[in-house]
């Protein structure tokens, strides 16, 4: 009778434990899944990152290699100018010897022609006959400057101009007076007269030097702008001779 009435109860009991049994095995396979899509989800990101990475890595090797090929090409660009550079200069002190031999022979050969003249009757023809010639003043006003008399060397060059103003090296010699000065640390004096250099003889050589001699003063001085202008009326002015190579070397390097 007792299990009769209790039969009912035992039959829900028994259902509510099926149904949560049933219900916990699909928890338990939704929960797998879900596991196993974050665990492919896992796998596809992994194999992304991977994959940036090893991009990355391939960017950095070639970034790597791009910066070598450079630094190489400027190492290479920059010891060409400086061997350009030197050459130049080289080519400059072939030339200055050259012109300074010249300069002797002709000094030496006024000299004998002097030492040859016979003597004068006293008077103004004497003493001009025992005047030496623009050669021995020129060759003995820079043995002077060699010497380091820089004074000495600046008053013949001086006589030279003011008693042989037409003489051909007279550009030079004005030159070598501004570096009188230059070597007397007078800078303002120097670029006074490379200016006068270039002001008097516009078509001679010596112009394009004065005219770089003037622009390493005014670099010297901190003046960019105006040592920068001076160079590009070298290369503009001049485009041929040996101070335009050194100036458009300089223009590269010098800021705006």
């Amino acid at each position: 009778m007792r299990a009769t009435r209790f039969a009912p109860i035992a039959a829900l009991v028994l259902a509510g434990c099926l149904a949560s049994k049933t219900d916990i095995a699909l928890l338990q396979t939704d929960l797998q899944t879900m596991r196993a899509e974050a665990a492919r989800g896992d796998s596809a990101r992994r194999a992304q990152v991977e994959q940036v990475l090893v991009q990355l890595t391939r960017a950095n090797d070639s970034v790597r290699a791009i910066s070598a090929r450079l630094a190489k090409l400027q190492g290479d660009i920059a010891n060409e100018h400086f061997q350009m550079t030197r050459e130049i200069m080289q080519l400059q002190e072939v030339s200055g010897q050259s012109t300074r031999r010249l300069q002797e022979l002709r000094g030496a050969l006024e000299e004998r022609a002097t030492a040859a003249t016979p003597p004068a009757p006293p008077g103004d023809s004497a003493r001009a006959a025992a005047a030496p010639g623009p050669g021995q003043l020129f060759q003995s006003s820079l043995d002077q400057l060699r010497r380091g008399s820089n004074g000495v060397a600046r008053s013949g060059f001086e006589e030279l101009l003011r008693t042989y103003p037409t003489y051909e090296d007279a550009p030079e010699a004005m030159v070598y007076i501004a570096e009188t000065y230059a070597a007397e640390r007078n800078q303002v004096a120097a670029d006074s007269v490379y200016g006068l250099v270039v002001q008097r003889y516009p078509r001679s050589p010596k112009a394009a030097t004065a005219l770089y001699k003037r622009a390493q003063i005014l670099r010297s001085a901190g003046q960019s702008a105006a040592a920068r202008a001076a160079l590009e009326r070298i290369v503009r002015e001049y485009p041929r001779s040996d101070e335009a190579a050194l100036a458009r070397e300089q223009l590269r390097t010098l800021g705006r």
